[in-house]
């Protein structure tokens, strides 16, 4: 047997680079999203929101991040594992205690909202990549909340008005059908946990909301959230051509819905940049087994090429 020249050691030491790039590169599969519909606070005020973003709410939102919301699907907690209250600290509920995303923290009463009445059906849209195991709960801060104070674990209900676990993800988002509670008036917070079970992550968001007066008739019956397991409160499905978000200018660009791909890897945001301050969510091993398949064909390569 000849002794490897140096042309063949370069391809090696390519093959072997390669695989050990691809080792710490490839991670699982990521679940990233966020609601666009009532709209998030990262989301309204990322570079995506449109008219929202110029608000004077968003506006110092993104002076206390000292960076704009770029990866506005990207505020995750990994490990959490429904211990939300103790892992969660009071005052940072909505940046899922993430310096990367303080600035949502702010107490403010006027964060770009949308319009909703009490009782009625409401279809949260929430954009995200593939389909992932997990449940949505959705909480809305309780009678009396005070927008302009820090918002805790105690302006939220101990159990949510709504949890769907699996619904399916159609369009490039999930849609979480469920009937709002009758008895809110005014401004709040509609607090939304998703936790995955497909990956160690929690994701976290603040939607803000203004409760018009009830209308006199009665909400339209509701369809229950396709591809859902189970649904602990009836899920409605709102008028949604009646319902409109604040201005039509903050109604969600269709440059900012994800396309869903059969087969897309799901190593990266929905959004157009990458988070920071979020930090990886478990080790990366996934990427181990194309490692070891481009080391075996990088192997086979150099003993062709030795044989010759």
């Amino acid at each position: 047997m000849t002794r490897m020249t140096a042309p063949l050691k370069g391809v090696a030491a390519t093959v072997a680079a390669s695989a050990l790039l691809t080792l710490w590169t490839a991670g699982p599969a990521r679940a990233h999203g966020a609601p666009t519909d009532p709209a998030g606070r990262v989301f309204a005020c990322s570079p995506d929101g449109g008219g929202r973003a110029g608000s004077a709410a968003c506006r110092a939102a993104v002076a206390a991040n000292g960076a704009p919301f770029t990866a506005w699907d990207n505020l995750r907690v990994a490990n959490v594992a429904g211990r939300d209250r103790r892992m969660i600290p009071d005052g940072k509920l909505c940046s899922g205690g993430l310096p990367a995303y303080k600035g949502l923290d702010l107490p403010r009463g006027d964060w770009p909202s949308t319009p909703l009445v009490p009782g009625a059906g409401l279809t949260m849209r929430y954009a995200s990549t593939i389909p992932h195991r997990g449940t949505f709960k959705l909480y809305l801060t309780k009678p009396g909340y005070d927008p302009t104070k820090p918002l805790t674990w105690k302006d939220i209900p101990a159990r949510p008005f709504a949890e769907v676990t699996d619904p399916a993800l159609t369009g490039g988002a999930y849609r979480i059908g469920a009937t709002l509670p009758a008895d809110r008036t005014g401004r709040h917070v509609l607090f939304t946990i998703w936790q995955n079970s497909s990956t160690p992550d929690t994701y976290y968001s603040c939607s803000d909301v203004m409760f018009a007066k009830a209308t006199s008739g009665k909400s339209a019956p509701a369809k229950e959230t396709k591809g859902a397991k189970e649904t602990t409160v009836p899920a409605r499905q709102s008028a949604e051509p009646t319902r409109q978000t604040t201005e039509p200018a903050q109604r969600t660009p269709a440059s900012a819905v994800p396309r869903v791909r059969a087969g897309a890897p799901d190593n990266g945001p929905v959004a157009s940049g990458t988070g920071t301050g979020s930090g990886p969510s478990a080790p990366l091993l996934a990427g181990g087994a194309a490692a070891v398949l481009m080391l075996t064909g990088g192997a086979a390569l150099v003993l062709r090429l030795r044989r010759r």
